[in-house]
């Protein structure tokens, strides 16, 4: 090999290394970088706090005059339902996995599976279009600024570019994307406060605004009463303004809990985690309100609509329209960047969601759990989603309001059944929330059908690529580690002094026939007591939906005179390949294990072992031992009579 050579391989090596980095890690390990909970709230926050750069303009379509009443209840469910209700998920969840985790401990088994399936798919529906919305509506705030040069006027093109960049920040780190969130969420709340300011210095300075339009209220509502059924009414087209709150949870791993935090129940991480939903959501109700107020008030009501100066960007039309086009494009600046931004929050949950499911369940390959890689697929996607949608924000709407409420709604289902038994207070304070956003996401569905129809997509490409990957990874190890107790290791040194080998048979747990199963297997292989003892096999399939242990436990029994091998696995053939590879190693022979072939059609074997674990259990554990090693000569040995 040349020096040229080397040096490209050595470079290949390095690249390979940076890119997977993290793919062995465990799905709950620790992250490489933590950081305070209000910086951590930065990352969650600018997909929160970037929604007011459209949602006044949302509000007032819907709701015309009523839209600081209308928004009002937005924040009413925010603060009595969904920081309750997410602060009881992060109780529950602290590594990150969100309520869709404890819908799986709920429904374990492949309902449970199935649903985690349809879940994430609305959850990459939430994410990947947060992302390209997001995206969009920051190209949109480009070029409908007023000193922005006609070259620029490309939607998709700015728009793809925007989200390259964003990618490429997600491959350098989570440090990189934590430090320039807290930098645009900064620079963009202070604009907000400065623009609101100025708004309700204007209105005070000019009271008859405000009587004006009290008085078009009752002239047209007539009513309070009238009033707030009408509000309640329009709250699933104003739903927008509470979404970032499942990406709260699903970073939690990123926030610093307390030194002495216990690993399975970290209660400092708990707290401040909590701390973040609560100060997000209070800042936000602080800033929706103010900002509906002052946009319904001073903004007339033809800029909202499409064409209008006000559509998409309110707040950007005060700006320009209090302090001119230099600063009001300072406003724009900041707007641009936290709508570009928002989609790290939504991509911060990607990569701490999918890394949890889909490699445990076997429906990811092992690298799926590295950020890097899976940073390149996710930007490929919004690439995709964006140049079909043509950079739309108004066409990718309905599929953000779909999968955000959905979201909510299974956050509602779990803390709900998860919190039935505590008494009638937690139902009287969870049920409601529940039937809430039963009704939001019905009604959503309902007007804004292709949102369900783009959910549709996802869900259905997780489940063909989650079958494939299943069918395909069938043949791995899944076990990492075997642990025989004390028993079982007796039993392994009296044959080794016995013998010099080891011979497991493989036998039914339910059955007791030990006598009967020993002298056919001696019969029909012609194998004598004094040329080999059997150590009967007994592998009990647990739930056949997870795809592996980290570690086989095997216990040691002693019945009739018999000696028994016991443990329990998702897949009977890799729990038999894990053990007699691990005899060959600590013992430094070639096992053998006996089997007897089993009646049926392969193909509905085949079919049984990818989805229940277990099938024709001989040819599938030579299959997997094959695999693994490729010399026959220390291969463990499988024969079958």
């Amino acid at each position: 090999m040349t020096t040229t050579d080397r040096l490209s391989a050595t470079v290949r090596n390095r690249f390979r290394r940076w890119f997977f980095e993290g793919s062995r890690k465990h799905p709950n390990s620790t992250p490489d970088h933590q950081d305070s909970w209000w910086k951590v709230m930065c990352l969650t926050g600018v997909d929160y706090f970037s929604t007011l750069g459209y949602q006044p303009g949302i509000a007032f379509l819907a709701a015309g005059l009523l839209s600081p009443l209308a928004t009002l209840i937005v924040v009413i469910v925010t603060l009595f339902g969904l920081v309750p209700l997410y602060s009881r998920v992060a109780q529950e969840s602290p590594n990150g996995q969100g309520s869709i985790a404890m819908l799986e401990n709920l429904l374990p088994g492949w309902r449970g599976k199935t649903l985690i399936l349809i879940l994430l798919g609305f959850a990459a529906t939430d994410f990947v279009i947060t992302i390209t919305l997001s995206a969009a509506d920051a190209t949109a705030h480009i070029i409908e600024n007023p000193i922005t040069p006609l070259w620029l006027d490309n939607r998709i093109g700015i728009t793809l570019f925007m989200l390259a960049i964003l990618g490429g920040v997600f491959l350098k780190g989570y440090r990189e994307a934590i430090g320039l969130s807290v930098l645009i969420v900064g620079a963009y709340l202070v604009c907000n406060v400065v623009v609101v300011a100025k708004s309700v210095m204007e209105i005070l300075a000019h009271p008859a605004v405000l009587a004006n339009w009290q008085a078009k209220l009752f002239t047209v509502h007539h009513s309070i009463p009238n009033m707030i059924g009408l509000s309640l009414l329009l709250f699933p087209k104003l739903a927008l303004g509470m979404s970032g709150f499942e990406t709260g949870v699903a970073v939690m791993p990123l926030v610093k809990g307390d030194p002495d935090d216990d690993p399975l129940k970290p209660a400092g991480r708990i707290r401040n985690a909590q701390k973040l939903l609560l100060t997000a959501a209070l800042i936000m109700a602080v800033a929706l309100l103010a900002s509906s107020m002052v946009t319904t008030l001073l903004i007339p009501e033809a800029q909202f609509n499409e064409g209008g100066a006000a559509n998409g960007r309110a707040l950007a039309y005060l700006a320009h329209n209090f302090f001119g086009e230099g600063l009001g494009t300072v406003y724009d600046i900041s707007t641009i960047l936290i709508l570009w931004f928002a989609g790290a929050s939504a991509m911060a949950g990607l990569l701490n969601l999918v890394p949890r499911y889909l490699p445990r369940f076997g429906m990811a390959p092992d690298w799926a759990q590295a950020q890097r890689p899976l940073v390149v697929i996710f930007a490929l996607i919004t690439f995709a989603v964006t140049w079909i949608f043509k950079a739309d924000v108004d066409a990718q709407a309905g599929a953000y309001a779909t999968g955000v409420l959905v979201l909510f709604m299974s956050a509602a289902l779990a803390v709900t059944l998860s919190t039935w038994k505590e008494g009638i207070r937690k139902r009287l304070l969870f049920v409601p929330i529940l039937l809430v956003f039963i009704y939001t996401s019905i009604a959503n569905m309902i007007e804004r059908p292709e949102g369900l129809h783009i959910a549709s997509f996802f869900i259905g490409a997780i489940l063909i690529t989650s079958i494939v990957s299943r069918a395909l990874r069938s043949l791995e190890l899944r076990i990492f580690d075997v642990r025989l107790d004390e028993k079982a290791e007796s039993f392994v040194q009296e044959i080794l002094d016995k013998h010099g080998q080891i011979c497991l048979l493989a036998h039914r747990p339910d059955g007791t026939d030990y006598e009967l199963k020993e002298r056919e297997t001696r019969e029909v292989h012609k194998v004598t007591a004094d040329e080999a003892s059997f150590i009967f096999l007994e592998v009990s399939l647990s739930d056949p939906s997870e795809f592996g242990d980290d570690c086989l436990e095997v216990s040691g029994k002693e019945i009739d005179g018999f000696h028994i091998f016991q443990c329990e696995s998702p897949a009977i053939p890799n729990a038999i390949a894990a053990l007699l590879l691990h005899l060959r190693k600590t013992t430094k022979t070639i096992p053998h294990a006996y089997f007897g072939w089993t009646e049926g059609h392969p193909l509905s074997y085949v079919f049984k072992y990818i989805f229940l674990g277990e099938g024709e259990t001989a040819p599938v554990t030579r299959e997997i031992l094959r695999e693994l090693e490729v010399d026959p000569e220390r291969r463990p040995k499988i024969i079958v009579g």
